[in-house]
């Protein structure tokens, strides 16, 4: 099997929904049939580990097959020990989704040196925004990049002069209201113009919704409800929030939700 496609969950921020919607993704892209890897480098917290084990019990205890993916949390934490545990991922894995701390941490810096597709998950909010760029109190212009985005930028020019290849970093903007208001125009034209400096592209994530806290303890996600008879109107609009996230991702060689080329796949 040839290189793994990487995407990274990167955000020194907690609380940005950073692990639901790695889980997510990595199920999402399962469903599609891709044989996906998922390392969890944070070994303390281990959400994306709790969630993932928490979906092994389920299908143990409802005696039903659902898309899943090979996970491990990193035990070891160095560098060493993240080229192992990729090493370990990459013999049966075509995607590896890697979800870091919300923290500043060397070994999520070294990670974050190997992604293609770097995603910054973020809530619309200022506070959120400050990671990335600083703004004028008044007029809410941009004024400079922030610490987090000179880092990215810096791990970018790295990796080009390293391997050659381009890094695609995605600003996934969670929690999105559905009312319009001044302050999320305000967060909008900023992440834009940061945009434009700093060389990201911005997405919409996944909203503010109780499915989601409901969904972890079992280990579900939106794309498992059908299978099991439970979907509602809310449900409904969250799924299609998850598919135009997915479809935002643009991992090479997916469409949609996940879902491979029909002529791959029958290939």
């Amino acid at each position: 099997m040839g290189q793994p496609h990487f995407i990274v969950f990167a955000n020194e921020k907690g609380g940005t929904g950073k692990s639901t919607t790695a889980v997510h993704t990595a199920i999402a892209l399962a469903a599609g049939g891709r044989k996906v890897g998922a390392l969890d480098l944070d070994h303390r917290q281990r959400t994306m580990t709790r969630y993932l084990e928490n979906r092994d019990a389920t299908m143990r205890r409802l005696d039903k097959e659902l898309p899943q993916v090979t996970y491990e949390v990193l035990e070891d934490q160095s560098e060493a020990g993240l080229d192992a545990a990729i090493a370990r991922l990459s013999t049966d894995a075509e995607v590896i989704v890697v979800d870091t701390p919300g923290r500043d941490d060397p070994v999520a810096r070294a990670a974050i040196l190997r992604a293609d597709t770097l995603v910054t998950p973020m809530n619309d909010s200022f506070v959120d925004l400050d990671l990335i760029g600083q703004v004028h109190p008044e007029n809410f212009k941009v004024t400079k990049p922030s610490f987090y985005a000179e880092l990215i930028w810096n791990s970018r020019t790295q990796r080009a002069k390293v391997t050659g290849k381009s890094v695609d970093w995605v600003v996934l903007r969670n929690r999105l209201q559905h009312i319009q208001s001044h302050n999320l125009q305000r967060v909008g034209a900023a992440l834009d113009e940061l945009a434009r400096r700093v060389g990201y592209r911005v997405i919409p994530g996944l909203g503010e919704r109780v499915i989601y806290r409901e969904l972890f303890p079992k280990g579900l996600t939106l794309l498992d409800l059908s299978d099991l008879g439970d979907v509602g109107l809310g449900h409904i609009a969250a799924r299609q929030e998850l598919r135009e996230m997915i479809a935002g991702l643009a991992v090479p060689g997916q469409d949609d939700m996940g879902e491979a080329p029909r002529a791959a796949a029958a290939g």
